[in-house]
């Protein structure tokens, strides 16, 4: 993930299919609170900078960084998963 050589869509892709879904395991289970969400947020953008090679001081704002790798935010993908696991659970 650190390799300049790789192209940013790939490694976004890497972090959609290995990253969030490790993030959003234990995450259907959890209450809905700001502060987790809040955490979950940070997280995420921690590990978008490091995939994109990007630190605090260079001052660029989140939604250009998640427009590079083509990135939604976590909180639509918490809100799906738990729809998806309310669906199943009614079915």
């Amino acid at each position: 993930m650190c390799d300049k050589r790789i192209p940013l869509k790939l490694k976004g892709r890497v972090y959609r299919i290995v990253v969030r879904p490790t993030l959003l395991y234990v995450i259907e289970c959890w209450p809905t609170k700001r502060s987790y969400l809040q955490r979950m947020k940070a997280v995420e953008m921690r590990m978008i900078c490091w995939i994109c090679g990007n630190t605090r001081l260079d001052k660029i704002r989140n939604k250009v960084i998640r427009d590079k790798i083509g990135e939604i935010f976590i909180e639509d993908k918490i809100r799906d998963v738990r729809l998806q696991l309310y669906v199943g659970l009614v079915i």
